[in-house]
């Protein structure tokens, strides 16, 4: 008897065998073989046969009412080699009807099941086999209608996710959850940038680490095409699936123990199934009932005999012009691992790991690593080589008006960005560029700058705290990220999202600036070399003298700007209670 393969399914929503033995309308009874939750069909077959072989495709109930048993079938091996048979095709279980040929199952035919580990059930006389057909493919309606709404709950989760202030880990975090595993996003040098979900062991880590190169640009390539993934809800049929993300039809790879193995399309199986897709002429050398091994029909070229499992043994070398996988699939031990290459094209990959794959898991991964693409994409308002250019000049001592033109024509907007929580890293800083419409993003120690083109006016960010300066042209950069700062201290200070540099033209407009920039350094004398007293007046009084708020826009303690400001009223001689001294002060520091 040949060893059993895994069967290629249909790609039908898998559904328990358990759930159609419980139907009371069909009163179906198990008599042989295995029993449990992990026992699943794909669909139902009617079949009076005595090789059912080229006839199924896997994963099927088959049904039989025995019209094929000759007479004295109990005697020899019949009922040995039509289980087998069965087997070998990959059906998942069998069913005999009672009546109108047999009042009772052949007691051999449930030896046989129970050798081979099939299970076996018994369809009563007023049960057709119709009625069982027609139940299975309402489970499966049902099964396919839960796993949409999985889908959609989760694809919903995920996208709330990638909104919040910090969307890259809220994404792995909600993925992780959805799975019920573990979830790594791998940066361009292989190294985990965020991860979220259940705790897993080193040996998984490394695996999945393995795994992600198979997928990165520069990573190892797998062989040539071997089979098709199974889909969502299980094993697609050979050359069909649907590639991961980004991937514009490169397909996937699963590995083995022995390395990977490339699939023709799609990406990991959904719905726990290995699968191994049987091609024309693929049939196993195991003889019919009655039969010999010679009248089993064709036999696969010695090439194609490889077992499942074996593959990785004599994986032929890969073809230097294939492109680079989308996804990639590997189990460790009763782990599944699966690695989804971003769409960015920056070398980001996914990697996720649980302890089951379910209907649907596929689909809600695939969400998460287009949302992960466009959160670690670059966001471009030029070309990067441009940039590129841009940067190497002035490097090489250009002066920003002359690199300028290489970002884009027009006046810029500087905007400084606090998160409300956290420290900014570099993933969330790149979000943040992208939701404002920039890549040029520098993420400092506390806050975030972003230099945006100004037709894209910068709008609150939810987590953020932002300050934007006054529309500026190259040359006004600096003063522009003075603007910035000092509206991003006033907006933290007055808890509002967003505060805009006041760019309307007053009263000071009409005095020429060197006058009155003379006039503010006269003025503002007594304060010279100390520049803390100077920003905590122009702060005070730009918070209309709230100590608390003034504290809150420098980071200093209230006693610490009470002293400054008697510092500053003692030194300048000056009563800051009035309001025509606080108005000439201000103006006098606004030229600074």
């Amino acid at each position: 008897m040949p060893d059993p393969v895994a069967p290629a399914v249909p790609p039908t929503p898998p559904i328990a065998l358990s759930a159609l033995l419980s139907r009371e309308d069909l009163a179906l009874r198990q008599i042989a073989g295995p029993s449990g939750p992990s026992l699943v069909i794909h669909a139902a077959h009617t079949s009076e046969m005595a090789d059912p072989y080229p006839y199924l495709l896997g994963g099927e109930l088959l049904l039989t009412a025995g019209v094929h048993i000759p007479q004295g079938a109990e005697t020899g091996t019949y009922f040995d080699d039509y289980v087998s048979r069965i087997v070998a095709a990959g059906g998942a279980a069998l069913g005999f009807g009672l009546a109108p040929v047999h009042d009772t199952v052949p007691p051999a035919l449930i030896a046989a099941c129970e050798a081979q580990h099939l299970p076996l059930l018994e369809v009563p006389p007023r049960t057709t086999f119709s009625g069982v057909a027609r139940a299975v493919w309402q489970l499966m309606a049902q099964a396919r209608l839960a796993e949409l709404r999985r889908v959609t709950d989760a694809q919903q989760s995920l996208a709330a996710a990638a909104s919040r202030p910090d969307p890259v880990p809220s994404v792995l975090r909600q993925l992780a959850q959805r799975l019920g595993g573990h979830a790594i996003l791998y940066g361009p040098d292989g190294t985990g940038v965020a991860e979220a979900g259940r705790t897993v062991s080193g040996e998984v880590r490394e695996a999945l680490a393995k795994l992600t190169a198979v997928v990165r640009p520069s990573g190892p390539r797998g062989p040539e095409p071997d089979r098709a993934p199974e889909g969502d809800g299980g094993a697609g049929r050979s050359g069909s699936g649907t590639d991961g993300p980004g991937a514009g039809g490169t397909g996937s790879v699963r590995t083995g123990a022995g390395g990977p193995t490339a699939d023709a399309a799609g990406g990991p199986a959904d719905g726990g199934q290995a699968g191994t897709a049987r091609r024309a002429g693929e049939r196993s050398a195991a003889p019919p009932p009655g039969g010999t091994a010679a009248a089993a029909g064709p036999v696969r070229p010695a090439a194609e005999a490889r077992r499942p499992g074996a593959a990785a043994a004599a994986v032929p070398a890969p073809a230097p012009s294939r492109p680079v996988p989308s996804s990639a699939a590997d189990t460790l031990g009763d782990t599944h691992l699966a690695a989804y290459a971003l769409g960015a094209g920056e070398g980001f990959v996914l990697g996720v790991a649980a302890g089951q794959r379910g209907p649907g898991d596929h689909t809600i991964a695939s969400v998460a690593a287009v949302l992960l693409s466009l959160l670690t994409g670059e966001h471009q308002s030029g070309s990067g080589a441009a940039r590129s250019a841009a940067l190497v000049r002035l490097l090489l001592g250009s002066s920003p008006e002359q690199v300028a033109p290489l970002l884009g024509d027009g006046d810029w907007l500087v905007v400084h960005a606090r998160p409300e929580t956290q420290s900014p890293d570099a993933v969330a800083a790149s979000a943040l560029g992208a939701a404002l419409g920039s890549p040029l993003v520098d993420a400092g120690r506390d806050v975030v700058r972003v230099l945006v083109p100004v037709e894209r006016e910068p709008t609150p960010q939810p987590g953020w705290t932002l300050g934007v300066s006054a529309a500026a042209g190259p040359g006004e950069w600096p003063a522009a990220d003075t603007q910035a700062a000092r509206a991003l201290a006033r907006a933290r200070a007055t808890r509002v999202p967003l505060v805009r540099h006041g760019g309307r033209a007053g009263l000071a407009d009409l005095v020429p600036r060197a006058d009155a920039r003379a006039h503010a350094r006269a003025l503002l004398a007594p304060l010279g070399g100390q520049p803390a007293l100077a920003e905590t007046l122009r702060t005070w009084l730009s918070l209309h003298g709230s100590w608390d708020r003034t504290a809150v826009a420098l980071d200093v303690h209230r006693n610490t700007v009470r002293q400054r400001i008697a510092r500053c009223a003692a030194l300048l001689d000056a009563d800051l209670d009035d309001a025509d001294v606080r108005m000439e002060l201000w103006f006098a520091l606004r030229q600074d």
